[in-house]
């Protein structure tokens, strides 16, 4: 009687340890404030009762060179929505992971959709958002390809729905203080450094610092057609009129015949020859804090001027 009795003690205390056992090994979240996909219903409803508004993040799931993973757009544009909803309450909502990314198709991993199609699903889940009570979006563009799309997104919700959409990019832009005296990070460089580069990585190394493989970080060989090469200088100079049309045919699909697909330019797909080792979590840190900084600025302003409730 006396062993039965010490057996189903050890019994009890062996549950515990094995319902913990069988958890999925592999899980690592943590609940995040106002983020859609970790709320449950309740919470939902208790957060309309302090704001109609909802950040949606419009990314991307392309190549990123060798160092950076292929879902760096969603990734980062997701966390900086996170970023902003622990400031001020509003949702913040990931509908879709891929976007519009023709011209990365040459390496393996990127995945893209028409923009018809994009913009679709992005107009359809602000329906839904809504039938249930919130008004206000902030579309958060988290890649530079879909900036046209982006803009088809906000005048379609403004134009076809209830709803209120503005691009949280260009709001936020105002608001923006100045980078800090202190830890200021020296004056760039004048190099090329656009898609994967110094700035991309920067952002990684602070916003999701384990998914950064600096290890395989390599500067790129790259090769564009003569009268892109020739305005190169002046691009990074910040000639306006040079970047306009030097963008206007850079990065473009192969289907286009251009020549400027990220394959045809680029031996590791990342359109810079700046040294990656020049990237830091610091640089990363003090753009995320100065974008979020602007858009808190501005939603908290947005409600000031219509207040949640307002018919």
């Amino acid at each position: 009687m006396k062993s039965s009795g010490m057996l189903v003690l050890f019994t009890l205390m062996l549950a515990p340890m094995a319902a913990a056992g069988q958890s999925n090994p592999l899980w690592t979240q943590d609940e995040v404030k106002n983020f859609l996909p970790h709320m449950t219903v309740p919470e939902v409803r208790d957060l309309l009762t302090r704001t109609d508004m909802v950040i949606i993040p419009v990314a991307s799931l392309e190549q990123h060179g060798r160092h950076l993973p292929i879902g760096t757009d969603y990734l980062n544009g997701v966390e900086r929505a996170k970023l902003i909803a622990e400031r001020t309450d509003v949702l913040v909502a990931p509908i879709l992971l891929p976007g519009q990314s023709p011209y990365h198709m040459g390496f393996e991993g990127t995945i893209t959709l028409p923009s018809e199609l994009v913009q679709e699903v992005y107009v359809e889940s602000a329906k839904s958002l809504l039938r249930h009570g919130f008004k206000r979006f902030l579309i958060l563009n988290a890649h530079g390809g879909n900036r046209a799309i982006t803009t088809f997104i906000v005048d379609r919700i403004n134009q076809e729905t209830a709803g209120i959409a503005v691009d949280l990019g260009a709001a936020a832009g105002p608001h923006m203080p100045g980078r800090p005296a202190a830890g200021q990070p020296p004056s760039r460089p004048r190099v090329f450094d656009r898609h994967g580069g110094v700035g991309e990585t920067s952002n990684s190394l602070y916003l999701t610092p384990n998914l950064v493989h600096m290890e395989a970080a390599e500067v790129a060989t790259l090769t564009m057609p003569p009268h892109l090469e020739a305005m190169v200088d002046a691009v990074v100079a910040g000639d306006p009129t040079a970047t306009t049309v030097f963008l206007a045919e850079g990065l473009k699909a192969a289907e286009t015949g251009k020549g400027t697909s990220a394959a045809e330019m680029s031996t590791t797909g990342v359109w810079g020859i700046r040294d990656l080792g020049d990237a830091s979590a610091e640089q990363g840190r003090l753009e995320a804090e100065r974008f979020v900084e602007g858009a808190v600025a501005f939603i908290e302003r947005w409600k000031e001027l219509r207040p949640v409730g307002t018919p």
